[in-house]
């Protein structure tokens, strides 16, 4: 009997202290818990939503065209004296002086050579000689019959060229055909760039961005937006750093940034990113962007 009073003791003994254990776990892991829950996640960054210009594209290609251009046809016996072939000529400069009349350059501009050999001249006794003013350029673009409603006189146009990789030469619309042409269904348009620096060389394809509908509007990064289905929402933030998710209406996205066009106002302040690091209504570390 004493034996088994004994066991019993020991089992009740062991089993109340396996309780004490757990709940003395249980209490230290709620009160870590609640403590390190309050603490903020580490910093946020957040910005202010401003407004800036927003524009549709269309994006096309086309070929750089000199402003004015010259042919001349140059038989070697026709050559008077040595050749001393420059790059560049002025307005009333010799470009060469020949037995039948000087050849005199009738604008300002960059001289080419077409079909030279070693000895300058080619085997059938004749070679090219171009003039070009590359100062301003054009390019003849077909706008797809949709894209034609759009386009207007003076519309801002971007360009690039693959010897120019990070520059953009902006230049615009100069003159929109009249008509579709029934057969490609797109409108004949031409654009103007300038090119004082004459960088861009007559010929060269031209990676073209026509912009149209432009509108100044609410801007945000867009790293800021969470999309849930077919909504949006931002996370705004209080003068307490207490962030409110905000649903909003979006228009346009591009260039890192997106439209807003209802939801929040121009200077309120958001989470640009870290979005997975925040919680609604919760407090965060901000730091401006």
């Amino acid at each position: 009997m004493k034996r088994s009073t004994k066991i019993i003791t020991i089992v009740t003994s062991f089993f109340l202290i396996i309780a004490i254990v757990i709940t003395a776990r249980t209490m230290i892991g709620n009160h870590f818990k609640k403590k390190f829950s309050k603490v903020p996640p580490p910093g946020i960054i957040v910005t202010n939503a401003i407004n800036e210009q927003f524009s549709e594209k269309l994006e096309t290609f086309g070929t750089a065209i000199s402003s004015k251009s010259k042919t001349f046809k140059i038989r070697k016996d026709d050559v008077q004296g040595e050749l001393n072939l420059k790059n560049k000529v002025k307005k009333g400069d010799l470009i060469l002086n020949l037995k039948s009349g000087n050849v005199i350059a009738p604008f300002d501009g960059v001289l080419g050579y077409t079909g030279l050999t070693e000895d300058i001249f080619v085997s059938d006794n004749i070679f090219i000689i171009t003039l070009d003013d590359n100062s301003t350029i054009f390019s003849d673009i077909k706008v797809p019959e949709s894209f034609a409603p759009f386009i207007k006189k003076g519309l801002p146009v971007e360009a690039r060229v693959s010897s120019y990789k990070d520059k953009v030469f902006n230049g615009k619309i100069d003159f929109i055909s009249s008509r579709i042409n029934a057969d490609t269904r797109s409108l004949l348009s031409r654009i103007k760039i300038n090119n004082k620096n004459l960088e861009l060389l007559s010929g060269s394809l031209l990676e073209i961005t026509v912009k149209f509908n432009l509108r100044n509007s609410l801007s945000v990064p867009d790293t800021s937006i969470m999309m849930e289905g077919e909504k949006s929402y931002i996370y705004t933030v209080s003068e307490e750093d207490i962030t409110n998710k905000t649903e909003v209406e979006i228009g346009l996205r591009g260039d890192g940034k997106v439209e807003i066009l209802s939801g929040i106002n121009e200077g309120d302040l958001i989470v640009a990113e870290g979005l997975k690091k925040v919680r609604p209504r919760g407090k965060i570390n901000p730091i401006k962007n």
